[in-house]
């Protein structure tokens, strides 16, 4: 067998892997979209008919005609996760660029501190974190949904080797005509980040849109619940109704396809950046 024959077999077994993996993939996904349009009974007989024999949109009509606060946690869910990304992708941004590019007292300190806190699991933080907000009278409220996420060390490490790997010669150009530090990154860095920003963007907005811990520790009114935590009001101790907790997964799904597959293309571009030296 020739190298050429060889490569075109390897190619052609790794595609038939990779299609029966996307498969198994998707097929979850296929059910949870086929069981948001059949009625309950159907969904509990335990018939694996991926096509509904009761089509109805009845599931559909009761999350946002007959849930008086589905709206309300679709609300706080939209504004909890779009301000942790916007807050994320500033604060992220800037302690990325200052520890690439400044000079300044406990500059390695600082670092090593970031590179320590990724090696701590997010749930050790929660119990002092709930006790942070109780005692500053932050629990059941936005700030309190909010503050704990606006930065995150993965991502100011992420930005601090995108600025590592940004040509020099840009912010040198951008100092002989007069822009200070500040100037440099808001006019000249930021808006050739976009790879790394988009990237950024959607892993922080996926996590706060999913994320069920943090808001389950510290929000109590169901007015405040997002998206997870009202989903997981439809289970009850003798029902769960997944008719209608298909129903809204499938809402609560949509905006994160639709902010991957805008920002996907970024993606190489921004391995391509931060994967560089350090």
């Amino acid at each position: 067998m020739t190298p050429i024959s060889r490569f075109s077999w390897l190619k052609l077994l790794l595609y038939a892997l990779l299609t029966v993996y996307a498969i198994i993939t998707i097929i979850p996904f296929v059910w949870a979209l086929s069981a948001s349009f059949k009625p309950l009974s159907e969904i509990v007989s335990g018939e694996p008919n991926l096509i509904p024999r009761n089509f109805t949109f009845d599931n559909y009509k009761q999350i946002f005609l007959q849930e008086p606060l589905f709206w309300r946690w679709l609300f706080n869910s939209v504004f909890i996760a779009f301000s942790v990304t916007i807050l994320n992708l500033l604060l992220n941004s800037m302690a990325g660029y200052a520890l690439a590019r400044l000079s300044f007292a406990g500059k390695r300190f600082w670092f090593l501190l970031i590179l320590a806190v990724l090696a701590v699991p997010a749930q050790i933080t929660l119990i002092p974190t709930f006790l942070i907000l109780k005692a500053i009278g932050w629990l059941n409220t936005y700030q309190g949904a909010i503050v704990p996420s606006m930065v995150n060390a993965t991502f100011i490490f992420m930005m601090r080797q995108f600025f590592v790997n940004f040509p020099k010669e840009l912010e040198e150009a951008a100092q002989l005509d007069g822009l200070n530090s500040l100037g440099i990154f808001r006019h000249i860095v930021l808006p050739l980040a976009k790879p790394a920003l988009a990237a950024q963007a959607v892993f922080v907005f996926m996590g706060s849109w999913n994320n069920f811990l943090l808001p389950v520790v510290i929000l109590f009114d169901p007015e405040m619940f997002t998206l997870p935590l009202g989903l997981n009001s439809f289970k009850g101790q003798y029902i769960s109704y997944w008719n209608y907790i298909m129903a809204a997964s499938m809402v609560f799904t949509l905006p994160a396809l639709a902010i991957y597959a805008f920002f996907n293309r970024y993606f190489i571009q921004s391995v391509t950046f931060t994967g560089g030296k350090g």
